[in-house]
This record gives C-alpha cells, sequence and structure tokens, in this order.
C-alpha cells in the first residue's frame, strides 16, 4: 500500500481524518440504519468483500467509511486521546503516533457484527497482515 501511495501521489489517512471522514458531520456511532450504509455479517450472505457503492453514502459522498472492509490507517496503535498524552499536538488533525508494531484498522468487515460497524470503531495489526477483511483508503493531500 505504501508502494502504490508513494507511486500515484497518495496517502493513508490519519485515524483523525478516517473518522472525520466517516462520521461526515454526525456525532453518532453511525451516519445512518446499520443495515441501509454498511455490510456486516448480519447483511451480508457470504461475509466478503462486496462492490462499493452497495450501500447509502453518507453526507460527504463517501461509500462504504463502515462494513464492508477494514481500513488501514497511518497511525500505529496508541493512545486514543492525543490531547492526553501530547498536549502540543495540532487540535486540527493530531497525529497519532508513527511508532509501534501495529498499525490502527477502522470501521469494521463484512465478517463482523454490525456492533462493530461504527466510526469509533478500531483494530490493529501488523502492517504485514492481510486478507480479504482488510482494504484501504488512500486520500491526496490538497
Amino acid at each position: 500500500i505504501q508502494e502504490f501511495n508513494i507511486l500515484t501521489g497518495l496517502r493513508l489517512p490519519t485515524e483523525r481524518e478516517w473518522e472525520y471522514a466517516c462520521r461526515a458531520g454526525t456525532t453518532t456511532a453511525r451516519y445512518g440504519v446499520v443495515s441501509a450504509i454498511a455490510w456486516n455479517s448480519q447483511n451480508c450472505i457470504n461475509h466478503g468483500t462486496q462492490s462499493v457503492a452497495g450501500k447509502l453514502p453518507n453526507a460527504l459522498g463517501l461509500y462504504d467509511m463502515l462494513g464492508n472492509v477494514w481500513e488501514w490507517c497511518q497511525d500505529c496503535l496508541g493512545s486514543y486521546h492525543y490531547m492526553a498524552i501530547r498536549p502540543t499536538a495540532s487540535l486540527v488533525n493530531p497525529r497519532g503516533t508513527m511508532k509501534g508494531e501495529h498499525r490502527l484498522l477502522r470501521g469494521g468487515s463484512a465478517a463482523d457484527d454490525s456492533s462493530f460497524c461504527r466510526a469509533s470503531q478500531r483494530n490493529h495489526v501488523r502492517p504485514q497482515r492481510h486478507g480479504r477483511s482488510i482494504g484501504f483508503r488512500a486520500v491526496r493531500t490538497p
């Protein structure tokens, strides 16, 4: 993924960028009714990756922010409350730690229970990990 991003001028989102994009201005756990916005084990027969845009988008027009596949973030596993450990961090887009063995995944997957499909859901695995339940969403820095 990192090689792809270098070649295309893209990058993985930070954990905070991912959550901001997922929430799309909401403060709730989901940006809609879970069955209408997210593939999960309750509504996906084969529990595998589904085609993009099979569910409703959020207010920013982004599809599949919840469910379908866990999405890689640039940050490594660390405290979710960055301000507590880094009080001088940017208030606009605080960066998580870049050191560690595990990178963060967000959003849940089609193989997971619908309770995993919420904006604050976090998971983590080693960067070498791959599988049908893990994907990524690249972003471009303006």
